[in-house]
C-alpha cells in the first residue's frame, strides 16, 4: 500500500522529504545558543516609527545569516505571528515579549526583558 506522500510524489514528478531534515532543524538551535555564547539577549518593545503598528524585537544576536533565520522562523511560528530577521535582530510582529522569553529561555539563551 503506498502512502499520500509517495502518490504526491509521483504525481507533482517532485522528491520526497527525507526525516534527517527534521533532525538537522532541531539540531541547529543547538547550533545557535553555541554561536552565541554567553552573551546576553534583548528584547525590546517598539512601535515608534511604525504607524502606530506594536513590535517585539530580539537583539544582540550573534549568529550567522542562516541560523538567524532559522531561529527567526521558529520563533514566529512559536508566537503564531510574522516577522522578519536580518542584522543580527529578529523583528516579531505585535506584543510577545514574554512568549519570545519563555521561547529563547527553553532554547538555551540568556535573553532578558528591557
Amino acid at each position: 500500500m503506498q502512502d499520500w506522500k509517495d502518490l504526491l510524489g509521483a504525481a507533482f514528478n517532485m522528491p520526497l522529504p527525507d526525516d534527517n531534515n527534521n533532525e538537522e532543524a532541531q539540531q541547529a538551535p543547538a547550533d545557535a545558543v553555541a554561536q552565541q555564547g554567553k552573551d546576553m539577549v534583548n528584547i525590546v518593545f517598539e512601535k515608534k516609527g511604525r504607524g502606530g503598528k506594536q513590535a517585539t524585537i530580539v537583539t544582540d544576536l550573534h549568529l550567522d545569516d542562516d541560523t538567524l533565520k532559522q531561529l527567526a522562523s521558529e520563533l514566529k511560528r512559536h508566537c503564531g505571528v510574522g516577522g522578519s530577521a536580518r542584522g543580527g535582530e529578529i523583528l516579531i510582529q505585535g506584543d510577545a515579549r514574554n512568549k519570545v522569553l519563555a521561547f529563547l529561555q527553553g532554547k538555551g539563551f540568556k535573553a532578558r526583558i528591557i
